[in-house]
């Protein structure tokens, strides 16, 4: 198996984006000046030593340093070693509403990004639970089985946005079916459901789902995340925000009382996240450590080798190699000696 150590730090590798736009921009300002004076071919000749492929070249050398640098901070690694480990805990699926609305901005930053914040802060917290993700929004998808591998469970939940289901809405009846059907048929308790979203979109299937993933042991609860006065929808396409056909902006609201009939469906709780986030996550852990328990094992990975020394390697050589490449071209100096 395959990790990254610190996968936070690959978001660094965005950065390769505006290195590139300041390649290109420099590049554009060059030869728009060298046009302004006169004919290009000409006036680089004029320009002593100057070489477009050995700048091209070194920009070259240092993107690619950046990129096996940022690889090397990340510390990819493999599993070595795997032991069978016992413990005690509740299997405990996260459903998440990634739909369009959950980029409302009514909580800060908005509302995708907190509940993210939640769902990590959540699994730090459960340390002998076994952890699986689900996300919806028109559709349900199991995004993450049930799992101990808390690193691995945080690498998926940072690929979480509203393009990976295309289909818009808020189908949380099939979010808690997909939910449902992930853990052990052949048990009637050890499990708890935890649904994170606005409930914009009605779903009337939603508590015939909860009670019928009750009778199979599963408790749920919910979490709604936004304001009941609603906030505008950011369009990326505009800048500004998304409006009907009327020309409207649309305003997304949360919808409280669909979460909280779902949470009494289900015998668990519903709670409301704006600021308060580690009360939230307590409050929820406390909820679920006053389950009954049980015993289960895995094998997991407890060694890893780490590559991060390779990576680095490469990045330093590529450093000194752009260092020592001349910027301007040498010019050959003349073999003949000048007649006095």
């Amino acid at each position: 198996m395959l990790r990254f150590q610190h996968s936070e730090y690959l978001w660094a590798l965005t950065l390769l984006l505006v290195l590139q736009l300041a390649f290109l921009g420099i590049s554009w300002w060059k030869r728009r000046s060298i046009r302004r004076i006169g004919d290009t071919a000409l006036v680089e000749k004029l320009f002593t030593g100057y070489s477009r492929k050995l700048f091209v070249l070194k920009f070259l050398l240092i993107f690619l340093a950046f990129f096996f640098g940022v690889i090397g901070l990340a510390n990819l690694q493999k599993g070595s070693r795997m032991e069978k480990i016992t413990r005690k805990g509740v299997d405990v699926m996260i459903a998440l509403d990634v739909s369009k609305s959950m980029l409302a901005a009514d909580i800060q930053p908005d509302r995708l990004t907190r509940a993210k914040q939640l769902i990590s802060k959540l699994m730090d917290k459960l340390d002998n639970d076994r952890v699986g993700l689900v996300v919806f929004a028109g559709n349900a998808y199991l995004q993450m089985p049930l799992t101990i591998d808390y690193s691995a469970a945080k690498m998926y939940l940072s690929t979480v946005s509203p393009d990976m289901i295309p289909t818009q809405g808020t189908a949380i009846g099939q979010a808690i079916q997909v939910s449902d059907d992930a853990f052990n048929k052949k048990e009637r308790k050890h499990k708890a459901l935890v649904v994170i979203s606005d409930g914009e979109d009605h779903d009337e299937s939603a508590l015939q789902k909860t009670r019928l993933a009750f009778d199979n042991g599963v408790v749920t609860n919910t979490i709604g995340i936004g304001s009941v006065n609603g906030s505008p929808l950011p369009d990326p396409e505009t800048g500004g925000y998304k409006k009907d056909r009327e020309g409207n902006t649309v305003i997304s609201k949360l919808n409280e009382n669909e979460l909280k009939g779902i949470a009494a469906a289900g015998k668990g709780l519903y709670q409301h996240l704006d600021n308060n986030t580690d009360e939230v996550v307590n409050t929820l852990v406390n909820k679920i450590d006053s389950m009954e328990q049980k015993e289960f094992g895995e094998n997991v990975f407890t060694d890893y080798n780490s590559y991060f020394q390779y990576f680095l390697g490469v990045c330093l050589a590529l450093l000194l190699i752009e260092f020592f490449i001349p910027e301007v071209r040498r010019n050959k100096v003349s073999a003949e000696t000048p007649v006095a």
